[in-house]
């Protein structure tokens, strides 16, 4: 006989775990399928770890609303489940007169956003709060902070599994089939496990297109899969010169090259922004550091000649296509295409981690 499971959440890296986890806690039946032997070792553990406030995404979005949600939830679990964490705060900066006018409208959009008592400072005072930095006025955060992305993950997953979920290594989905009662699934692990559930929550991070096209019908067209590279640069055990993370006014397609610090007070710079020509798996840290440098000293002048060394990389799941304004979240369930107990998640990128929890919410609620 194939063993049936009420609800199979594909991906345990740290959006998949939340969802888990909210899943199990509202009385869900729960597997976890993850095709490596950690959910640890893609998008959720190679990331700037950074809890974002909720500034730069439109009003309204699922981004801004789960953001801003998820950073109250974040910030809540790390303290009740004694995750290492820092409210360290962030300056977006203008290195120019023009970007000043940029800033004013972020201030708006995050305000209008809930996220925090956002305000915009000159120069001078910025470079009180941060003798190292250069600028002509910045906006301060309050509620930006940084946690330990590993710890949390493992302190979500020890609620999911308290809560009765069950976590499946090294399997991956090899075929899924609608069926009337829900969806069968061959399963590529060592003993070709086969089984049936009545839902299914693709949330495979950069395998939710592997996952997507395994269907015998998706219930969606998938979308475009680009995978974007994004190293970074450390000070190569130089103490931080800043105590809270700096970044450049952003543009549309990036954050930019931003100063972020884990919660040691290591400091680490980028990422780099590159689209892949294909859709592969490759954390060789081997870009050029000479426009770091260049990015850098915008905002820090005083940046030693040789003093990066390469760091961590990541790759990013984007739905956006180069040149394009960045996407909100993808997250279709049945009231979106008629599949009941379908839910797919594409472009989890950043703010991902910070929304993680919200996103489990979502997610439950949509299954409820």
């Amino acid at each position: 006989m194939t063993d049936h499971v009420q609800t199979v959440v594909a991906g345990a890296g740290v959006i998949g775990t939340a969802i888990a986890r909210a899943l199990a806690q509202a009385g869900h039946e729960v597997l976890v399928l993850e095709a490596e032997d950690s959910g640890r070792h893609h998008t959720s553990a190679r990331n700037s770890q950074v809890i974002h406030a909720g500034i730069y995404y439109a009003p309204g979005s699922l981004k801004a609303r789960l953001c801003v949600r998820g950073r109250e939830m974040l910030y809540d679990f790390c303290r009740t489940h004694h995750v290492d964490h820092i409210n360290c705060q962030k300056l977006i900066v203008a290195t120019s007169d023009a970007q000043l006018a940029e800033l004013e409208t972020l201030c708006a959009r995050g305000r209008a956003n809930g996220a925090g008592d956002l305000r915009v400072i000159p120069g001078a005072e910025a470079k009180a709060l941060e003798p190292g930095l250069a600028c002509r006025g910045a906006l301060v955060s309050p509620e930006t902070g940084v946690v330990d992305a590993s710890a949390f993950m493992h302190a979500l997953q020890g609620e999911a599994e308290a809560a009765g979920a069950d976590f499946a290594l090294r399997a991956p989905l090899r075929r899924v089939t609608r069926t009337a009662e829900g969806f069968a699934l061959d399963i590529a692990d060592a003993h070709g496990t086969r089984l049936t559930c009545t839902n299914l929550v693709n949330a495979a991070g950069l395998g939710a297109w592997d996952v997507a096209r395994a269907m015998d019908d998706p219930g969606i067209e998938i979308p475009v899969q680009n995978f974007v590279k994004a190293c970074y640069f450390s000070l190569g055990g130089r103490p931080s010169p800043f105590e809270r993370l700096i970044y450049p006014a952003p543009d549309a397609a990036s954050l930019g090259v931003h100063s972020i610090r884990d919660t040691g007070g290591q400091v680490r710079f980028g990422p780099s922004v590159h689209y892949l020509d294909a859709p592969v798996i490759d954390y060789r840290n081997d870009v050029d550091a000479g426009p770091f440098y260049d990015a850098i000293r915008k905002f820090w002048p005083g940046l030693p000649d040789g003093a990066l060394a390469p760091d961590t990389c990541g790759i990013r799941p984007r739905i956006t296509p180069p040149g394009e304004p960045l996407a909100d979240f993808m997250i279709r369930g049945p009231g979106d295409h008629g599949v009941a107990g379908l839910v797919h998640l594409f472009g989890m990128e950043s703010p991902g981690l910070t929304s993680s929890m919200a996103v489990g919410e979502h997610v439950a609620a949509m299954l409820a």
